[in-house]
């Protein structure tokens, strides 16, 4: 096994500046989307065991665009997302335990186990959601920008939305009110190809969805969502640009997500050579492995390591949540708004 102290610790914000990517980050990054990639697996099975119910929206192979998009921003820049959320909460720093916790619906989770998958949050982590209606966050996420506007807090919001909720209505709502005041929000589209089952060739008649804020005065970029490094650089542009005072920007991140739109989703609609083929050429994290391995960075058993490290706080998260108790009854009529 070959890794040194140094190159263990987490990146410092002055370090994640840096155009070129250290030691440090590459490690930290790896392990950052190994974390995600192993909680998602995980469940995966719980969710075939039975042990999480109603909808259930994996991240698989979008890691690195919440990784590099989180190393892009502040203490007090905000974050709010749809439903495929998970990712998101962990690179925020939600402790594990409490998202599984949740996930199945019991007491310790961050919405008290009754907002499951799609609804948790933590004003602690400066997260608004994971939301279920499809482009919802979008108006909310410029709702959260308008605020720091109003305040002058220097803060910027991320407001993340896939290629099937970029076609809401809302959406483009939100565009015009955010260019018209100029408000500090960075609208994320996570371009995964496929809007629920629908590839985005059949679903949109401008598959370039950076250019979608063009009408409205919104600048555009589309970016390498498979390369975490690359996600970062545009990430730190996006915010250096609204947090001056510009305005709005849109990222299109081009992913891939490996499994289906959700658990109960088999993905007929495409071939199983399709997901294998991008798996092979452009996997977010098997992509940074061979940069840490060529680099000298760690090898095989150091990198084996971490993944063991990894596995066991995501079992951990697993036991924490089924010893978890589940709600009161009584907490059925808590945190509801009249």
């Amino acid at each position: 096994m070959s890794i040194s102290k140094s190159k263990q610790k987490k990146p410092s914000a002055k370090a994640s500046k840096k155009a070129k990517p250290s030691a440090d980050e590459m490690l930290h990054f790896y392990r950052e989307m190994l974390l995600i990639r192993r909680f998602e697996e995980k469940s995966g099975q719980l969710y075939g065991m039975g042990l999480i119910a109603g909808f259930c929206h994996l991240y698989i192979g979008q890691e690195a665009v919440v990784i590099g998009m989180q190393s892009a921003i502040g203490d007090g820049d905000q974050v709010i997302t749809g439903y495929r959320d998970h990712g998101h909460m962990l690179a925020l720093g939600m402790e594990a335990r409490g998202v599984m916790a949740e996930l199945t619906g019991r007491a310790d989770g961050y919405s008290k186990g009754k907002g499951g998958s799609m609804h948790m949050f933590s004003i602690e982590k400066n997260f608004y959601g994971g939301h279920g209606i499809v482009g919802a966050q979008v108006a909310l996420g410029t709702g959260l920008a308008f605020a720091n506007s109003y305040r002058k807090n220097d803060r910027v919001c991320l407001a993340y939305f896939g290629d099937g909720a970029s076609n809401q209505g809302q959406v483009y709502e939100s565009f015009n009110m955010a260019k018209l005041w100029n408000l500090p929000v960075i609208y994320v589209i996570e371009n995964n190809q496929y809007a629920m089952g629908t590839s985005i060739g059949r679903s949109s008649s401008e598959t370039h969805l950076y250019r979608r804020g063009a009408s409205f005065g919104i600048p555009g970029v589309e970016v390498d969502g498979m390369d975490v490094f690359a996600v970062r650089a545009a990430g730190q542009k996006a915010v250096k640009h609204a947090r001056a005072g510009n305005g709005p920007i849109i990222l299109e991140m081009k992913t891939y997500r490996y499994r289906g739109h959700s658990m109960s989703d088999p993905a007929k609609y495409r071939t199983r050579e399709e997901v294998d083929s991008v798996r092979k050429q452009s996997d977010p994290i098997q992509l940074l492995k061979t940069m840490i391995l060529d680099a000298g960075i760690a090898d095989e058993a150091a990198l084996k390591l971490i993944d063991k490290d990894v596995r066991s706080l995501v079992n951990d998260a697993a036991d924490f949540a089924a010893d978890s108790p589940e709600p009161d009854v009584a907490e059925l009529l808590t945190d509801v708004l009249a």
